[in-house]
């Protein structure tokens, strides 16, 4: 007897899910279908599982394809239930492919073809529904929530767009999208969302359109490049009633979220200094982060993450903004310190791509501080210190993959729920935009 054994969550189960299974079923006599549990899913990262686990394994019995049906519960159970049941395939979908290599070891690994396009045709009457989401732009921060996106039930990412139609079928056939398109009009007819992750300069144009179409939009950092344009995308988003986000994934992040509350609850007294740095060394000259017709320079590619912190640190209302400099022959900033000054604190913001200072987070208060530690805007990890050190505290906290299923999340479930973005309100966007905008026009 040919045993074959295959796991997923199975939440929403649709076409594609029956399919899987059923391909699994013919690659042998007996299949077992591990059924991953709640706790799990969220180890690994999974958000807005809907169906719970009963259901969902009741969902995969009625298939009549699993001869056993057991719970997936922890990281490493898959070799051991490799060895228990005496295995001979696992299988699993197709835009896992690679990942379970390691399997191969202890049995066949093979990678099923998914069903491409099923969530949104088979789920679309569900209680809350599939929003299906379309990608503006085929870059590197694109293909990173293409594949987050598969963590955040609810969402069905399977169409692109880009300016030239050879990227976007690239792209397409890389991620395993079933629609791509070179026309921004026909991107928007086919989706109720749109993630835009093209370079700054054009994040304006085709968040309006999209906002204008009638579309949700979360929209890739910085959301604009001067104040009156991120007023007005969010004032068309207020009129329309629609679900418009700043895609600044550290602010959605549990581990800064925390780590801002721990900060705001005067256990450090009343805070007095922040000093953020994120630089990334960018050698190749000839880069996005270079080109200033694509928004090139330190500021407009870091500052929003430094600058969030500051702002929901400080409040909105600094007294005045100076910023310091280190430029290329091309006037591209490669390392800037931009310095805040509030009526009882100050700030310190640091940004470079063309020089290197360890990315720490330290929030001086007047009983102590707070010291958060490279990369500190994937916020896994931070310490209250005091004078007295038997009174430090430390904190840990999970930061899963690139982080972009945490925004992504939440901009599901204001869709679905019809509620304000509470990680990264109007006001501090707009904010943002509005240093970002005095740095241009000083530099």
């Amino acid at each position: 007897m040919k045993t074959v054994i295959t796991y997923g969550t199975f939440d929403l189960f649709h076409e594609g899910h029956f399919n899987i299974l059923k391909r699994a079923k013919e690659l042998g006599d007996y299949l077992i279908v591990g059924v991953t549990s709640e706790n799990f899913d969220k180890t690994r990262g999974k958000l807005n599982v809907k169906q719970s686990l009963m259901e969902r394994i009741e969902n995969v019995k009625k298939t009549g394809f699993a001869d056993k049906i057991i719970v997936e519960e922890y990281f490493g159970q898959k070799i051991e239930d490799i060895k228990k049941y005496n295995v001979d395939v696992f299988a699993i979908g197709s835009d896992w492919e690679g990942k379970f290599d390691y399997l191969k070891d202890y049995c066949d690994v093979v990678y099923l073809e998914r069903t491409k396009g099923v969530s949104s045709t088979q789920l679309r009457n569900d209680v809350n529904g599939i929003i299906k989401l379309g990608c503006v732009g085929t870059g590197r921060i694109a293909k990173r929530m293409c594949h987050e996106s598969k963590y955040v039930s609810g969402i069905s990412f399977d169409y692109v767009f880009g300016r030239r139609i050879e990227a976007a079928e690239k792209f397409a056939q890389e991620n395993d999208l079933t629609f791509y398109t070179n026309k921004y009009d026909d991107l928007l007819a086919e989706v109720d969302a749109v993630y835009i992750a093209i370079p700054h300069p054009f994040h304006y144009e085709y968040a309006k359109k999209a906002l204008l179409s009638g579309k949700h939009v979360i929209c890739e950092k910085p959301l604009t490049l001067n104040k009156s344009q991120a007023e007005e995308l969010y004032s068309i988003a207020k009129d329309k009633n629609l679900v418009f986000y700043e895609a600044i994934k550290t602010a959605y992040a549990p581990g800064f979220k925390r780590l801002i509350a721990i900060a705001k609850s005067g256990i450090i007294g009343d805070i007095r200094d922040v000093d953020a740095t994120f630089t990334k060394l960018i050698t190749d000259e000839k880069s996005r982060e270079y080109d200033a017709k694509q928004g090139g320079g330190s500021v407009n590619e870091l500052g929003t993450y430094p600058l969030i912190a500051i702002f929901k640190l400080l409040g909105l209302n600094n007294r005045n903004v100076s910023f310091v400099s280190f430029k290329d022959e091309n006037g591209i900033d490669v390392y800037t310190k931009i310095l805040l000054s509030f009526s009882d604190a100050v700030a310190t913001a640091n940004v470079g791509i063309g020089a290197k200072k360890e990315g720490e987070l330290v929030i001086t208060g007047t009983k102590g501080y707070i010291y958060v530690p490279a990369p500190w805007w994937k916020t896994e990890y931070f310490e209250v210190r005091f004078e007295d050190q038997s009174e430090n505290q430390k904190y840990f906290y999970k930061f899963e993959g690139d982080g972009l299923r945490y925004e992504l999340s939440e901009f599901l479930y204001s869709i679905v729920n019809k509620t304000k973005n509470i990680s990264v309100s109007d006001e501090e966007s707009i904010k943002i935009s509005e240093i970002i905008e005095l740095f241009g026009s000083e530099s």
